[in-house]
């Protein structure tokens, strides 16, 4: 059986975790976690990373300097992971889901402002597949109307978004490094804090809303409780096998790049001939090869596709299940506008094998399924 996904291992993993082991630190904010703060700020250029437990609890903590209040309302796609919408739904927001861009999954920029009420606080783009949403459009809507911007970009790192690293471009953005993402600290993420003036506060909520990290650089003699904030720092072990990847992160993603075209390459023949669709890479963008997708026809083609593949030795899956048509969708959301896309989609989109070192064979065997079901 071909694994759908196999976690991210360079090597030196281990022995950074003894280092930390025997740095006597295993905490957090030891040498691990500020080296991969370091590497993630001068790689994306923004003015401050923060690791934090998981890309969920920093989307948690952009919901708290955002300052959302109930009764707040929330912008962002229904064909997204439910922590895009938890994080604003526990501080009281209703969350407004529109319509996606078929090309690219991500949320239809040209959609949102109708969705604008007196009561929108935030807009949260989700790059879907490490590619990258309509950036510059987002953020003149957003600095008309006087919103705040947190880019989900979970999937994202190593994206670019005409030339800018995606997470980097609007106020916050929010990656996640679990098992799942092309560089993994197992359960783990990152906020990225792309306006000096929310620097300070991101760290006493990331924690546990005390002024501790202050404390350790001597800017106030006790650190005590000032705002709220929970326990958003992750463990100097996790950080560790981080970072062996993270100075790795140009050959895993160079890697992912390569199966990804290799799979491109090969499936294209399937979209010219009008059997199945796959992403669209606007120009001027860069991705990460995060996954690779194809679109059949209809839920019915899908489902048969699945199981054939398991049948021949492929593991592939589908995606989400869009949140406005979920039981907490329906009472803490609303679909403003019509969804055309969003749940025809999502029934059509089928992911298939892609990970760190998959091999070009086994690649080659997932494409040969492919094309055998189509009769190909």
């Amino acid at each position: 059986m071909i694994n759908f996904n196999v976690p991210p291992y360079v090597g030196k993993e281990i022995e950074y975790i003894q280092q930390a082991v025997q740095n006597r630190k295993i905490c957090g904010d030891g040498e691990f976690t500020k080296k991969c703060s370091e590497w993630l700020e001068e790689k994306f250029k923004t003015y401050r990373v923060l690791l934090t437990t998981s890309g969920t609890s920093a989307l948690e903590m952009a919901a708290v300097l955002c300052d959302i209040q109930p009764g707040d309302e929330v912008i962002m796609p229904s064909y997204t992971f439910v922590s895009t919408a938890n994080a604003f739904v526990m501080r009281g927001a209703k969350i407004v889901f529109i319509d996606i861009r078929p090309d690219t999954m991500n949320i239809d920029e040209n959609l949102i402002e109708a969705a604008i009420t007196e009561k929108t606080k935030v807009i949260v783009p989700v790059h879907y597949a490490g590619i990258a949403c309509e950036m510059d459009t987002i953020m003149d809507i957003a600095k008309k109307h006087h919103l705040l911007v947190v880019e989900d970009a979970a999937q994202a790192v190593m994206s670019t978004y005409k030339g800018r690293a995606l997470g980097t471009i609007a106020d916050f953005g929010c990656y996640s490094f679990h098992e799942t993402k092309n560089y993994s600290m197992g359960e783990g993420g990152a906020i990225a804090i792309n306006n000096e003036k929310y620097i300070d506060r991101a760290e006493i909520i990331r924690e546990k809303g005390t002024n501790r990290s202050q404390f350790f650089r001597g800017m106030v003699d006790k650190y005590t409780w000032v705002d709220i904030g929970s326990s958003y720092l992750p463990s100097e072990l996790n950080a560790a096998y981080l970072y062996a990847q993270l100075e790795e992160a140009d050959t895993i993603n160079d890697n992912r790049l390569k199966s990804w075209n290799q799979y491109y390459k090969e499936l294209k023949i399937l979209q010219d001939k009008g059997l199945v669709q796959l992403a669209h890479i606007p120009d001027g963008d860069t991705h990460n090869g995060h996954m690779f997708y194809i679109k059949t026809q209809n839920l019915e083609e899908r489902t048969k596709l699945l199981q054939y593949m398991k049948d021949n030795g492929v593991y592939a899956v589908f995606h989400y299940i869009p949140l406005h048509s979920s039981i907490a969708g329906k009472e803490l959301g609303r679909f403003y506008g019509r969804d055309v896309y969003t749940t025809l989609d999502s029934e059509r989109l089928c992911r298939l094998p892609m990970y760190y070192n998959l091999r070009s064979e086994d690649i080659s065997k997932v494409i040969e399924v492919v094309k055998s079901f189509y009769n190909l």
